[in-house]
């Protein structure tokens, strides 16, 4: 049991100050604290209950509301929708019986005190990004999405978000 305790933690403390490659054998820069493979899967956002239950968020944070059934980002203080069409459907039934376990959480580089987490993840360096999944037209390839799903559409070079019934897209 010590041993398993010893590389549990050994890999969460590797991921906390390094760079992460999620379906890759290494990050393509060095300016990546995150990066996920190609393929037809997206990202997989954390499911809240609604927006305003979440306490202690950041500009920056991105969810999928399971109330308004949108996938929301925090910008200035408030939520922004990134889902736009508003007939989303999910099936909770899942994490219905569930309770949150509030020390389940890590943190990914450089300035990675897990303590200070207010989130599921988070990416603590200041100067990298996180690069998504890239998929070649999300909503024709990904063949069963989930509601709250994100991924780069590496064709139309956009966001895609899936709120569970429709995809929206954003390009800036």
């Amino acid at each position: 049991m010590k041993k398993i305790f010893i590389s549990i933690f050994a890999v969460i403390f590797a991921c906390a100050f390094s760079q992460v490659a999620v379906g890759r054998t290494s990050v393509t820069n060095t300016s990546v604290s995150l990066e996920f493979g190609t393929g037809n899967k997206g990202l997989l956002l954390p499911w809240v209950t609604s927006a305003a239950s979440v306490t202690g968020a950041v500009d920056g944070t991105i969810i999928y509301d399971t109330t308004d059934k949108k996938v929301k980002y925090r910008k200035n203080g408030g939520w922004f929708d990134l889902s736009i069409d508003a007939t989303g459907t999910v099936d909770t039934t899942l994490q219905d019986p569930l309770t949150e376990t509030a020390s389940a959480k890590t943190a990914i580089g450089a300035n990675a005190a897990i303590d200070a987490v207010s989130g599921i993840l988070v990416l603590t360096d200041t100067n990298k990004a996180m690069i998504l999944p890239k998929v070649d037209s999300p909503h024709l390839n990904i063949i069963s999405p989930s509601a709250g799903m994100i991924a780069y559409d590496n064709i139309k070079h956009q966001l895609a978000v899936f709120n569970g019934t429709v995809w929206s897209f954003w390009k800036p």
